[in-house]
């Protein structure tokens, strides 16, 4: 290789590691126009690229009246020279494996080599269109569920009211019918065991027909 050619690349590197140039959002098949902008032109200009998938790799170069000077064998398919003589490599379709890096050149007089802007390929990032209709079914479907609900710390629940209010009286009813239970048995019990005096009044004897007769008798 000749001894220029290793100065191009290596000024390239270093002038793209650097972080120099400008980045450009493209779709997935877009035609790219890639604006390399030279201040000065010379005897030649140098088109390089450095992709991000395979590195560094020469595209073509032209003279400055925008003839080919030596292209590759892929470049006729990937890309289109009619704007060459502005400046502007075109790229016909742009490929995310296979197109994303950084594109440059540089323009050759004498022994020094002055670099144009460069530009960075970056696939554009599409957003997933996401269904208002089905996004407002599962916001309704979460709205409408019953939420749990649970007594604070501090809080009073409206049935610790109502607990005692209903449980209160009976448990109030039923003691009282307790105790008159008991009263009730305790009366009783005393009436069977009282001794009245008419119940136990000693009734008249009485003599059979015969013993009466002979009484009568004797008088």
């Amino acid at each position: 290789m000749d001894q220029k050619w290793i100065l191009v690349i290596l000024v390239f590197c270093q002038k793209m590691t650097s972080g120099a140039g400008e980045d450009k959002t493209v779709k997935e098949g877009q035609l790219v126009e890639i604006n390399c902008a030279l201040q000065e032109k010379g005897s030649l200009v140098i088109w390089f690229r450095l992709l991000d998938t395979s590195g560094m790799e020469f595209i073509a170069s032209f003279s400055n009246n925008g003839m080919p000077k030596y292209v590759t064998n892929s470049f006729s398919k990937t890309f289109s020279e009619s704007r060459i003589q502005q400046d502007v490599l075109i790229l016909r379709s742009f490929n995310t494996i296979s197109d994303s890096g950084v594109y440059n050149c540089a323009s050759l007089k004498g022994n020094e080599l002055k670099f144009g802007i460069a530009t960075r390929l970056v696939m554009e990032k599409v957003e997933v269109a996401v269904d208002k209709a089905s996004q407002a079914t599962n916001l309704n479907i979460c709205t409408t569920a019953t939420p749990c609900v649970c007594n604070k710390q501090g809080e009073t629940s409206p049935q610790m009211f109502c607990t005692p209010i209903i449980l209160g009286p009976l448990a109030g009813g039923c003691g009282l019918l307790l105790l008159l239970l008991i009263i009730t048995a305790v009366y009783c019990n005393q009436i069977r065991t009282r001794r009245c005096p008419h119940h136990y009044k000693r009734k008249p004897r009485v003599e059979a027909p015969g013993k009466q007769m002979m009484t009568n008798r004797h008088v």
